[in-house]
C-alpha cells in the first residue's frame, strides 16, 4: 500500500471532537424546531401578530428547510462538505441574531426563512462529514447513535429550553442562544474537521428549485389566506392553481432534467413512495398539535413557558419508547406496515382523546392519557417509515432517499401548520360570533371560542392521521428486513456512496 493511500485509510486521530462539532451543529437544528414554538405566544403578543399570521413563524422555516434541503446536498458537493457545514453555521447564525432583534412580524417571518435555507445547507453537509470521518463501519455506528440520540431528544430539551428562556430572560432569547451555539460550532469546525474539496463539476438544478419551492410557497400561502379571505376567494382560489401548475411543470422538468433535485425513480417505487407519503400525512398532524397545544397551555389554562415545555416531555418520552423498545423490537419479525399503519391509528386516537379539552380540562386526566397514545403511535411508525425508505436503495440514490424523507417531513409541517391553523382560526371566529350574545361574556367565550377552534382542527388532524395509516396498509407492501432478498448493492458500495 503507498504512503498516501495509508493515510487516507487511517482513522482521524481527532474524529471523536469531532463528533462533538457536528453534533453540536445537528442539535441547535433540532433545538430550533421545537425552542420557537415555546416562545410563540410571547412573541405574537410582543410584535402584534394576527392569529392568522402566527403560523408563518413555524412553516417560513419549515417551508425554506424542506423546498431547499435536497439543492443544499448538491450545494455541499459543489463547494465540500466542510465548508458548506462552515457557511450554514455562519448563516444560521446571522438569520437567528437578526430574528431575535425583530422589530415587526415580517422581519421575523424573513429572519425564520433565512434560518431554514441555511438549515437545508447545514444538515447534508453535517450527515456527510459524518460518515466521512467515521470509516469504520463499527465506529460510525456508534457515531450515527450519538448523532440520532440528539435528534431525539433534542426536541424535548427544546421544549424545556425555550420554556426557561422565555420565561426567565425573554422570547428573542429563543434565536439569541443559537448565535453562541454556532460559533463555538464553527471555531470546532476549523480546527476539528477534515474533508476533500468540493466537485467543480456539480450542477446545480435552479429551475428545478424555483418550480419546486415556488409550487410548495404558492400553496402554503393559499392554505394561510384561506382565513381571513375564504376559501373561495379569487386570490386563494389562484395560490392554490399556481401552486399545483408549478409542482406539475416541477415533476415534467425531473423527468428530463440533467442533474435533477429528485430523480423520479426514487418515488416511483411503490414501498419508498408509500413511506414519503406516510411521513408527510403524519407530521401534518403533528405540527398543528404543537402549535395549538402550546397556545391552549399558556393561554387559555395559563401556564407558564417553562411549565409549558414540561408538559411537552411525555409525549417526546413516549415517542422514544414507541420506536426504540416496540418498534425497533418488532420490525424484524413483522412486515413494515403492521407498524406503520396501528401507529398512525393509535395516534389518530390520541388526537380524538385530545378533542374532548375544555377551558376547563385537567392536564393528568385529559391531555397526558393523548400525549402517551400520540407518542407511542408516532413511535410506531418513524422507525419502519426510516428503515423501509432507506432499504434497497441504489448507492447513488443512497443521499437523495434520505434527504428526500427529510423534506416530506418539512413540507408536511409546512403545509399541516397553515391548513390547520386556518381550520382553527376560521372556527374559533365563527364559534365567537354565534355565542356571543352580551359584550359582558366576550371574555368567556372568546376562550370558548379558542378552544372549539383547536378542537375542530385537532378533529381534522386525527383525519389526516387515519389517511397516513391508510396510504401505510395500501401502499407498503415490503417484507420485514430479516427475510429481504439481499440487493445487489454491497456495504462498501453503500459506504463508498456515502462519502
Amino acid at each position: 500500500m503507498r504512503a498516501d493511500e495509508s493515510s487516507a485509510a487511517r482513522p482521524d486521530p481527532r474524529r471523536w471532537w469531532a463528533l462533538t462539532v457536528i453534533a453540536l451543529a445537528q442539535l441547535m437544528v433540532v433545538l430550533d424546531s421545537t425552542i420557537v414554538n415555546i416562545a410563540l405566544p410571547s412573541a405574537q403578543r410582543d410584535l402584534g401578530m394576527s392569529d392568522g399570521n402566527r403560523q408563518w413563524v413555524i412553516t417560513a422555516y419549515s417551508l425554506a428547510f424542506g423546498g431547499l434541503l435536497l439543492l443544499g446536498g448538491r450545494i455541499a458537493d459543489l463547494v465540500g462538505r466542510k465548508r458548506a457545514f462552515v457557511i450554514g453555521l455562519a448563516g444560521f447564525a446571522a438569520a437567528s441574531a437578526f430574528g431575535g432583534a425583530a422589530a415587526t412580524p415580517g422581519m421575523l417571518f424573513g429572519a425564520r426563512a433565512l434560518q431554514g435555507v441555511f438549515a437545508a445547507v447545514l444538515a447534508p453537509s453535517a450527515m456527510s462529514l459524518l460518515t466521512t470521518t467515521f470509516t469504520d463501519p463499527r465506529e460510525r455506528g456508534k457515531a450515527f447513535g450519538v448523532f440520532g440520540a440528539l435528534a431525539g431528544s433534542g426536541s424535548a430539551l427544546g421544549f424545556v429550553v425555550g420554556g426557561l428562556l422565555t420565561e426567565y430572560l425573554n422570547w428573542r432569547w429563543c434565536l439569541y442562544v443559537n448565535v453562541f451555539i454556532a460559533v463555538v460550532a464553527v471555531l470546532g469546525a476549523l480546527a476539528l474537521l477534515r474533508d476533500r474539496p468540493g466537485h467543480a463539476d456539480a450542477r446545480l438544478d435552479v429551475p428545478g428549485v424555483l418550480l419546486g419551492c415556488g409550487g410548495l410557497v404558492a400553496l402554503v400561502y393559499g392554505f394561510s389566506e384561506a382565513g381571513p379571505r375564504g376559501w373561495a376567494d379569487p386570490l386563494v382560489l389562484t395560490a392554490f392553481l399556481m401552486g399545483l401548475l408549478l409542482l406539475v411543470v416541477f415533476v415534467g422538468w425531473q423527468g428530463r432534467a440533467p442533474v435533477p433535485l429528485l430523480p423520479l425513480r426514487i418515488v416511483r417505487d411503490r414501498d419508498r413512495g408509500g413511506c414519503f407519503l406516510t411521513m408527510g400525512l403524519a407530521i401534518v398532524g403533528m405540527f398543528g398539535l404543537y402549535l395549538f397545544l402550546t397556545y391552549y397551555l399558556q393561554v387559555v389554562l395559563g401556564y407558564s413557558p417553562v411549565r409549558t415545555g414540561l408538559a411537552f416531555l411525555p409525549l417526546t418520552a413516549s415517542t422514544v419508547i414507541g420506536s426504540t423498545q416496540i418498534s425497533a423490537r418488532l420490525l424484524n419479525h413483522v412486515p413494515p406496515r403492521a407498524l406503520m399503519a396501528p401507529g398512525m391509528v393509535l395516534a389518530a386516537v390520541g388526537m380524538m382523546v385530545l378533542t374532548r379539552m375544555t377551558v376547563h380540562s385537567s392536564y393528568a386526566t385529559e391531555i397526558l392519557p393523548a400525549l402517551v397514545l400520540m407518542g407511542l403511535g408516532m413511535g410506531l411508525t418513524y422507525m419502519p417509515v426510516f428503515t423501509t425508505a432507506t432499504a434497497g436503495v441504489a448507492p447513488r440514490d443512497a443521499g437523495v432517499a434520505s434527504a428526500t424523507l427529510s423534506t416530506s417531513q418539512q413540507v408536511g409541517g409546512s403545509i399541516g401548520t397553515a391548513l390547520l391553523n386556518t381550520i382553527a382560526t376560521t372556527s374559533g371566529a365563527a364559534y365567537v360570533t354565534a355565542h356571543l350574545t352580551a359584550p359582558a361574556d366576550r371574555a368567556r367565550v372568546t376562550a370558548e371560542g379558542l378552544v372549539h377552534g383547536y378542537t375542530v382542527a385537532l378533529w381534522w388532524a386525527a383525519g389526516i392521521m387515519l389517511l397516513a395509516a391508510l396510504a401505510a396498509a395500501l401502499t407498503v407492501t415490503a417484507r420485514p428486513p430479516r427475510r429481504r432478498a439481499p440487493t445487489t448493492a454491497t456495504t462498501h458500495d453503500k459506504e463508498q456512496t456515502l462519502t
